[in-house]
């Protein structure tokens, strides 16, 4: 990567397995000039930048973004010297300037070999030195520490929580999709503002008010048959600025009162048969929603569904050659499991 000014930073993101080109899209897009972005490993994202670190924190496809130290030393005891005790003070004090005041309260030294003397005295010394409270759980200033060959790399990540975690989340339902995941889901429905835009199974509303934050459509349904899911999606999309943009509705997603051919993108975190129904339930129901989405789908619709029944859906899909091309599917590592976003398009 090449230096555009004399100062810069190095960056590198945290991001869903799977979902590394879209990130690294959005950075490029979002950021530029710079050269480039690099995948440096599955899940990690690595780039220069010598611009308003503030720019960093609307970024929606990553989990997690960090300022970057590299130390050549061999051992975490030399950082306790001036010159890097200082070199981490001084980052950290970037980083939390960019917040409001108060933003940070705990910091979280994460190592292996956190527990030891070395980790535990620079954890207290820099506590103390930023003015926080040492945190051995959950931290708001989260410092990574690991081995790079000979020397050792400081992770300072730049918020208070992971980008992942969204302010508007006031209802955090158990399943929902990550934020970030939702995104992507929405970023690849390629979006424009003519969009007539469907939500099946809409749950607690992540999908519909990532897509709207990506952008303006003509018309945005989200249903779901459990009514109290739709009350945490009132509350979250009003969190999220966007009332009056969505329409709400308590809807069977196999049974729609919608006329046909009548939108032309379909989204749906589908149920998998962990936290809602099962995967007999689910033999029934997906060939019978992606019937029904054919119905009111236009010639040329975008359909993505998001499920962790990978062969179910590519069964229930089989049914339908003749109104469901597919597009492709993308596996995504989130929360421990490895679901798969399909794409499908509606046959002209």
């Amino acid at each position: 990567m090449r230096r555009t000014t004399d100062q810069y930073y190095i960056i590198e993101c945290d991001v869903l397995e799977g979902l590394e080109d879209l990130a690294a899209d959005e950075i490029e897009e979002r950021l530029a000039p710079f050269e480039r972005v690099e995948i440096v490993r599955t899940g990690a994202l690595r780039f220069e930048w010598s611009g308003d670190l503030r720019a960093l924190l609307d970024l929606r496809s990553v989990v997690a973004a960090y300022m970057l130290l590299q130390f050549a030393v061999p051992r975490p005891k030399a950082l306790l010297g001036h010159q890097h005790f200082t070199a981490l003070t001084q980052a950290a004090d970037v980083i939390l300037a960019l917040h409001v005041n108060n933003a940070f309260q705990t910091i979280r030294l994460s190592a292996a070999g956190e527990n030891s003397s070395v980790m535990a005295r620079l954890r207290e010394e820099l506590a103390a030195r930023l003015g926080l409270v040492p945190a051995t759980e959950e931290g708001d200033l989260l410092v990574r520490l690991r081995r790079v060959g000979d020397g050792w790399e400081a992770l300072l990540r730049i918020t208070p929580r992971p980008l992942s975690t969204r302010a508007w989340r006031v209802q955090n339902v158990p399943g929902a999709p990550n934020a970030t995941l939702a995104h992507a889901i929405a970023q690849i429905t390629q979006p424009y503002a003519d969009d007539r835009v469907l939500n099946l199974c809409c749950g607690s509303g992540t999908l519909l008010i990532e897509r709207l934050l990506l952008g303006p459509a003509q018309r945005v349904i989200g249903c779901d048959i459990n009514p109290v899911m739709l009350e945490y999606a009132r509350d979250n999309i009003q969190a999220a600025g966007l009332a009056g943009r969505v329409r709400l509705e308590c809807w069977d997603a196999t049974a729609l009162p919608l006329d046909n051919a009548s939108f032309d993108v379909i989204i749906a975190d589908l149920p998998f048969g962990q936290l809602v129904g099962s995967h007999a339930e689910n033999e029934r129901l997906y060939p019978q929603l992606l019937g029904e989405a054919a119905r009111v789908a236009m010639p040329g619709t975008r359909l993505v569904l998001l499920t962790h029944e990978l062969r179910l859906l590519e069964s229930a899909a089989e049914q339908f050659p003749n109104l469901w091309q597919p597009r492709g599917v993308v596996r995504v590592r989130s929360g421990g499991m490895t679901p798969g976003i399909f794409m499908f398009e509606r046959v002209v």
